[in-house]
């Protein structure tokens, strides 16, 4: 920081009770992908009510994102969480519980806590500042199904760095795993169930074709990970089925080839084409996600070492392993860093929740970045 500057002697903080009663009331407020809008209307409130211009803009319908900008149009960095979580596994139970420091509740991880946090460092930071801030906050929608609010901030702005609020234990991630979202379908031919020995059964077909496919990832492509996400097939009642759908999710490591293992995956399921009388289906690659992998150098780099210095964190980059918005605004041409507080490994389970003193820990960092950023 230059002598003199306006900044020198500026020294915003955060306030604790505000950021715990915000985050309650984030997780209290049911946003499944799609079903944004009570919490977009309540977060957009909050922040006019706390002096700041929230932008609304318009994904599909009466969805959209919130974002505040710096003036002049200069984009530095930008915070980016999304508002959005998966369907509740309890519809009766869903809402915030606190058990000492421990914030039990849908998206406390994933990632109204890393959501909260950016709030609460915009907000204390415009306060008082002497000088406007030249990072953005974005809080998008639909990260969880189709990524669209990431999508359409990525087609109408642009910034060098995002800092995005994915569960990283405080750990910033320079590299973001690759992601395939695969659907494949077979068909046969609808039949009285004790005449099932008579031709296909697509539901017999797909498993010894998804076994073939999980031998494959174990025995040649251990550093991948294949999961099995849904498994139906048509209504049938005492009948063989005419049809069996699986969607399969593919991690992969940021550097992985992932124009060979599509490959592979193709050369599978061809060999059970020829090696299956009567085979009928077909394999479509819905989703390809690349990965990426960033230099921990340069700047950005230098400014978050010298944050975790200060704040006596540790310094432990490692890979994200799951595709998130990132990969989005990575294939738009920006680069972002994934960092924020909870643990991947609670995210999208019953017992979803996060430490608020992490959650207290990364407002203060990002808090830091802004203060970095604007000086």
């Amino acid at each position: 920081m230059e002598s003199g500057s306006p900044m020198q002697s500026f020294n915003p903080t955060i306030e604790p009770q505000r950021l715990r009663q915000l985050l309650h009331r984030l997780i209290d407020i049911y946003s499944p992908s799609g079903k944004e809008e009570e919490i977009t209307s309540f977060v957009q409130a909050y922040l006019k009510r706390h002096g700041l211009t929230p932008v609304q803009q318009n994904v599909e319908g009466n969805r959209h994102n919130l974002l505040i900008l710096p003036p002049g149009g200069e984009i530095r960095l930008a915070l980016v969480g999304h508002l959005d979580t998966v369907m509740a596994y309890d519809l009766e139970d869903f809402g915030h519980e606190e058990h000492d420091d421990l914030i039990v509740g849908l998206g406390a991880a994933d990632m109204k806590g890393g959501c909260a946090a950016m709030i609460e460092a915009y907000i204390a930071f415009c306060r008082d500042a002497p000088v406007p801030p030249r990072v953005a906050l974005a809080l998008v929608v639909g990260e969880e199904e189709e990524g669209d609010g990431a999508r359409k901030l990525a087609r109408e702005y642009h910034f060098p760095w995002a800092v995005i609020g994915e569960p990283t234990s405080i750990q910033p991630c320079f590299s973001d795993y690759g992601y395939i979202e695969v659907h494949i379908t077979t068909r046969g031919k609808r039949r009285h169930a004790s005449l099932a020995n008579l031709g296909q059964n697509p539901i017999d077909t797909m498993l010894r074709l998804l076994l073939s496919m999980s031998q494959y990832v174990e025995t040649q492509r251990s550093d991948i990970t294949f999961n099995i996400r849904e498994l139906s097939s048509s209504q049938s009642g005492f009948a063989v089925p005419e049809r069996c759908d699986a969607w399969l999710d593919i991690h992969l490591p940021p550097t992985a080839p992932m124009g060979e293992i599509t490959l592979e995956i193709e050369e599978i399921f061809d060999r059970m084409r020829n090696d299956t009388p009567d085979f009928n289906g077909f394999i479509r690659f819905e989703t390809i996600h690349t990965g990426y992998e960033l230099p921990q150098k340069g700047t950005m780099a230098d400014i978050l070492k010298k944050i975790y210095t200060t704040r006596s964190i540790p310094w432990n980059p490692r890979a994200f392993p799951s595709h998130s918005d990132a990969n989005i605004l990575w294939a738009a041409g920006m680069k972002p860093i994934l960092l924020g507080p909870g643990e991947l490994e609670k995210a999208h389970a019953p017992d979803e929740a996060v430490l608020f003193e992490d959650v207290l820990l990364a407002a203060q960092v990002y808090l830091d970045l802004l203060i970095s950023y604007s000086s």
